[in-house]
């Protein structure tokens, strides 16, 4: 590396030794990518020397260096001719311009251990970058020493499995590394903080009166998220009454409070104690923090998992319920409650199952009106939907101009008959007079029939209703014969729907199921009516199966006229809303399927 002197060789020859040891490696390196070139050997372990080209492993993580850092992810290589043999290369967060990467071969194992050994390693070459950037404020002697007292406590932990080792380890290194009397570490609990170990100290009793102080320190410490000391600086801003108690209660000593974090939240506290007299500095808080937060992830995580089966299970469900009752995710729990409030009520509450069908509106009799004799179409007074008055209103009127002249000559001869009839009489021949007569009452009669006629060319309706058939205005003049339907009326006051039932749902309408109708001409007016007989066979309609249903109106209005179309519901029964909802998509799928 250009500009490497002997120090910083030799802090990354240490680096490299530490992190073998914590990750208990075979060998490991530490290269700097060149660009085009060969990656430059910086460090080796076990210190054998040699360059990159030196050893098989050492070939294949040159060859994945430059990757590594372009891409700044872990890349994990098997190594040529150990398959089961695994190389682990992680870019250096380094502050300047040089491009760094720490590799190491791990033994033969599983890939839980590969992926441990890549997050240690990322999490040590993330806290080099931090280090390096204390170098240039604070020096680098200074900054060595705090990153080697880290990673000594970190590897200290590191050898222990299990949580009850882990945290005595820490209280242990912490103690070690700073002079410390005593060093606690406590968890939160509930709404308390419990002291989980101590150094040096492998049982205690939470009754002790020294540790009810140190929980109360580190209730003090987790309150205001932040380092309490005491003896506290003038300008310190931190509340350390508890502190002072604590001290005061046992020899006075100084103490130092740090919060460790898991995922931005405070979790724990570690207090750490020296004798009277002997404050912790600025350089020396700096240090401990930064090994608390190194070795937070680690305490925290083995405080979470190394435990019974029922405590994991309770603080899971703890963990869920938290989040089921507390005030974050507002919008989604209310989602969440209003989802499952409409799933209860789809499949628990029952509404009115109703089948719907198209409906015209019918006469339940119609009048034929035909012509009373033959003649010609003179006038027509109605069109179709007229409303008609019984023998009020002329529907039309035949020409009668023939029938007229008929009739004029009918009298006429009728009247040369009765004075034949006359002159005879006067003559004594009763003969030619009963001739005569007879001749006359025949003609009478023929006068009776066009009278007859006449007054029959005024067609009436003899009944009160609509006129539905029968549009002949555009027939004026036109020759009907005796007996032709020229009107069809409907009365107003027999009006019956016929229903278009479709196929899928004719069964579950019954004789005697009541319903409600609306036309499309008022639709904001329901009109009720009752079932009278469904047809048993199907017809087809609009390119549809349907069944006739007739229904009887229980309602009337003035407005109604038959003709009219609109859409009508059979009320069947109460069923679940779910079914309601579904049961054509699950028809159409069954039949798709055929389930």
């Amino acid at each position: 590396m250009r500009g490497l002197d002997h120090r910083l060789g030799r802090f990354f020859a240490e680096l490299l030794a530490l992190e073998c040891r914590c990750c208990r490696a075979r060998e490991g390196a530490i290269l700097q990518v060149q660009g085009e070139g060969d990656p430059a050997l910086l460090a080796v372990h076990p210190p054998a020397g040699g360059e990159p080209g030196s050893s098989p492993w050492l070939r294949r993580c040159a060859a994945v260096a430059d990757k590594a850092f372009a891409t700044g992810t872990v890349v994990l290589s098997p190594v040529d001719g150990d398959l089961k043999a695994q190389a682990v290369v992680v870019p250096l967060r380094w502050a300047d311009e040089e491009r760094i990467v720490t590799a190491v071969l791990l033994r033969p194992a599983d890939k839980n251990a590969a992926e441990a050994t890549r997050q240690l390693l990322e999490l040590m070459g993330g806290l080099v970058g931090m280090t390096q950037e204390h170098l240039a404020r604070q020096g680098f002697d200074t900054a060595l020493q705090k990153l080697h007292r880290a990673l000594g406590v970190l590897a200290g932990i590191n050898r222990q499995n299990r949580f009850t080792g882990v945290a005595m380890a820490f209280c242990n290194e912490m103690a070690a590394q700073w002079r410390c009397e005593r060093v606690s570490v406590g968890f939160l609990k509930g709404r308390y903080v419990r002291t989980q170990a101590m150094s040096h100290t492998e049982h205690f009793s939470r009754k002790m009166r020294l540790v009810q102080d140190i929980e109360a320190a580190m209730e003090e410490c987790l309150d205001q998220d932040g380092e309490v000391a005491y003896p506290s600086a003038p300008e310190a801003t931190c509340i350390s009454r508890a502190a002072g108690e604590l001290s005061a209660n046992h020899g006075g000593k100084a103490l130092l409070s740090l919060p460790l974090r898991h995922e931005g939240k405070p979790c724990a506290v570690v207090t750490l104690e020296r004798g009277p007299g002997e404050v912790f500095n600025s350089e020396e808080v700096e240090a401990i923090r930064l090994a608390c937060d190194l070795c937070a992830p680690r305490l925290t995580s083995l405080h979470g998992y190394d435990r019974w089966l029922g405590a994991r299970m309770a603080a899971r469900v703890r963990r869920a319920l938290a989040v089921v009752v507390g005030p974050q995710y507002t919008w989604t729990k209310v989602g969440v409650v209003l989802a499952c409030a409409f799933i209860l009520f789809v499949f628990f509450i029952r509404g009115w199952y109703r089948v719907k069908a198209p409906f015209v509106l019918e006469a339940v009799s119609q009048y034929k009106i035909a012509a009373p004799f033959d003649g010609f179409i003179k006038t027509v007074g109605l069109e179709v939907g007229d409303a008609i008055l019984q023998d009020q209103t002329a529907l039309a009127e035949l020409d009668t101009a023939e029938l007229r002249l008929q009739l004029a000559a009918a009298k006429a001869e009728q009247a040369g008959y009765l004075k034949q009839a006359d002159a005879a009489m006067r003559d004594g021949k009763t003969a030619e007079a009963q001739i005569a007569q007879a001749n006359a009452d025949r003609a009478k009669a023929q006068i009776d029939l066009l009278a007859h006629r006449i007054e029959q060319a005024r067609i009436a309706s003899p009944v009160t209703g609509t006129l539905v058939s029968g549009d002949l205005k555009r027939q004026i003049g036109a020759p009907v014969q005796t007996g032709q339907i020229l009107f069809e009326v409907a009365p107003l006051d027999s009006l019956r729907a016929q229903l278009y039932v479709p196929e899928d749902e004719v069964f579950d309408v019954a004789v005697g199921q009541e319903g409600q109708l609306a036309t499309a001409t008022y639709p904001g007016q329901r009109i009720r009516f009752i079932v009278e007989r469904v047809n048993p066979a199907a017809e087809v309609v609009n390119n549809r199966n349907v069944f006739k249903v007739r229904a009887r109106l229980l309602e009337s209005r003035p407005w109604m006229r038959p003709g009219m179309e609109g859409v009508a519901k059979v009320t069947v029964d109460k069923r679940p809303y779910a079914w309601i909802w579904t049961r054509k998509v699950i028809n159409w799928i069954r039949m798709k399927l055929w389930l």
